[in-house]
């Protein structure tokens, strides 16, 4: 895992994607990050973006209740692409869906964290700057 890779932000929502970059934004400029926030709102685009930039993404952040390819989908077809699979880049849920059954599921994918969309700003930025400060620490192989 590069601490320095992009960030890929998957949401297909435009409430939630306006919220989310502005939030990345501050956080990165407050805390000097230099990562690049990559922002795919069509899910189904995912796996050939990552394979065709062969980028080595610092984290990968997903909404779950998504058209096309849905967020668990995603998680299935990166671990079971052996090119992908071997990045060795954190996967993170980001959703609404905050009920025992998809936390279960989502752990049955070996997500690294799953984690309810706050309802303020405030709540989105601290909860950014949480999930980058650890991952920005954290050793991988």
């Amino acid at each position: 895992m590069k601490t320095n890779g992009d960030i890929i932000l998957i949401e297909d929502d435009a409430d939630d994607r306006e919220i989310l970059i502005e939030a990345f934004d501050q956080v990165m400029t407050e805390n000097n990050y230099d990562n690049r926030l990559v922002v795919i709102e069509d899910s189904s685009v995912v796996i050939n973006y990552l394979k065709s930039t062969g980028t080595e993404p610092f984290l990968l952040l997903s909404d779950i209740n998504m058209p096309k390819v849905d967020g668990f989908t995603l998680r299935d077809l990166i671990t079971k692409d052996p090119e992908l699979s071997e990045r060795c880049s954190p996967y993170l849920f980001l959703t609404t869906s905050d009920t025992s059954d998809y936390i279960s599921k989502a752990y049955q994918r070996s997500v690294q964290g799953y984690f309810a969309k706050p309802v303020t700003f405030s709540g989105y930025k601290k909860l950014i700057a949480d999930i980058l400060s650890y991952w920005k620490l954290n050793k991988t192989p």
